[in-house]
């Protein structure tokens, strides 16, 4: 049987590989007007209102990292994609797998991350369901969550909404997530203060959308990180767009163990990010709104929208050429979140 045949870990990097996977296979048999939209949430009407509902799952390895663990990011993350979409978060849902043997310590660390997560935010966990594997079966303990939010009124962010002039701003350092988890996950010893980034995101964003209603899209760039984020975004929009080598803000640290392992900050998974891509003529405002709030005070400008039927993504380089931003093609960091 050859390897086309069968799932690879690739198929869940959010790169090529999972675009593949969702378009050929998932969309063949659920094709629906919300879903072909490929936003981070669903946008739904019930009884005349509007609602918006999202859904994810976590197997990030190790389960526990500097600043944070899987609990953390399962909150952070759910309630993340929900803002994205211009939601105001409420209610989630969480599942647990946990593998026979999981220490009930490690279980109760777990959920006091995710109250302590979910009472920032303002976010009721309100159901959920758990059940228990064999030893060997699972790894320690898998999440699934949902979330539901109502949309703020006047905001109405997507993927598809980027256009030529747009600005494209960040809320901070890139790869800080991916970076910390691998080198815990490998034993590096380094010696430098790595954490993750991962942190709620949804006040700063609707601080940022009441103030600014008018911001086209919001992304969070999670698996794949900022270049398949964009790369998304491009094709959504069927756009170009053109990023600033100089301008990627990625700490000192961050860089050298990039450097060290031969890795692109670029394509590594953020869990406190997000993308805003907005008119020129609110680029300012925006950047003055983020950095009053804690996760924003490094926010910066990182690109434009531009014109391009071909919807790339290229880079202008720090000797003035010019580097083509491919989407991911397969897996740079499996199981980062």
């Amino acid at each position: 049987m050859k390897s086309e045949d069968r799932i690879l870990l690739g198929h869940g990097s959010g790169g090529k590989l999972s675009h593949n996977l969702l378009s050929k296979l998932f969309l063949k048999y659920f094709q629906n007007e919300e879903l072909s939209k490929l936003n981070d949430a669903a946008v739904l009407q019930c009884q005349g209102e509007s609602i918006i509902f999202s859904t994810d799952s976590f197997v990030v390895d190790p389960v526990f990292f500097p600043g944070g663990d899987i609990g953390k990011l399962a909150v952070c993350g759910t309630v993340n994609d929900l803002a994205v979409m211009g939601a105001r978060p409420l209610y989630m849902s969480v599942g647990f797998i946990l593998e026979e043997g999981f220490l009930f310590s490690d279980l109760e660390t777990i959920l006091g991350s995710m109250r302590a997560m979910s009472e920032e935010a303002q976010v009721q966990i309100v159901t959920g369901d758990t059940k228990v594997v064999p030893r060997g079966v699972a790894d320690k303990i898998f999440i699934n969550t949902a979330g539901v939010g109502v949309p703020l009124r006047g905001a109405h962010p997507s993927g598809q909404n980027a256009k030529p002039g747009d600005k494209i701003i960040i809320n901070g350092y890139l790869a800080d997530h991916g970076i910390t988890v691998m080198a815990k996950r490998e034993g590096l010893e380094l010696d430098l203060e790595l954490k993750t980034d991962s942190a709620p995101l949804n006040h700063m964003i609707i601080d940022l959308l009441k103030k600014i209603p008018e911001i086209h899209v919001l992304r969070d760039p999670t698996r794949g990180g900022v270049a398949t984020t964009l790369n998304e975004i491009a094709r959504q929009s069927q756009v170009g767009i053109k990023l600033s080598e100089k301008a990627l803000p990625v700490s000192p640290k961050v860089s050298a163990v990039c450097e060290i392992l031969g890795l692109d900050p670029l394509y590594i998974a953020n869990e406190g990010k997000v993308i805003v891509i907005t008119p020129a003529k609110h680029a300012d405002k925006v950047m003055t709104v983020m950095k009053q709030n804690k996760y924003g005070k490094n926010s910066c400008m990182i690109g434009e929208v531009v014109d391009d039927p071909k919807s790339r993504v290229y880079m202008e380089t720090l000797i003035g050429g010019q580097r083509m931003i491919e989407m991911l093609a397969g897996e740079q960091l499996p199981r980062i979140c």
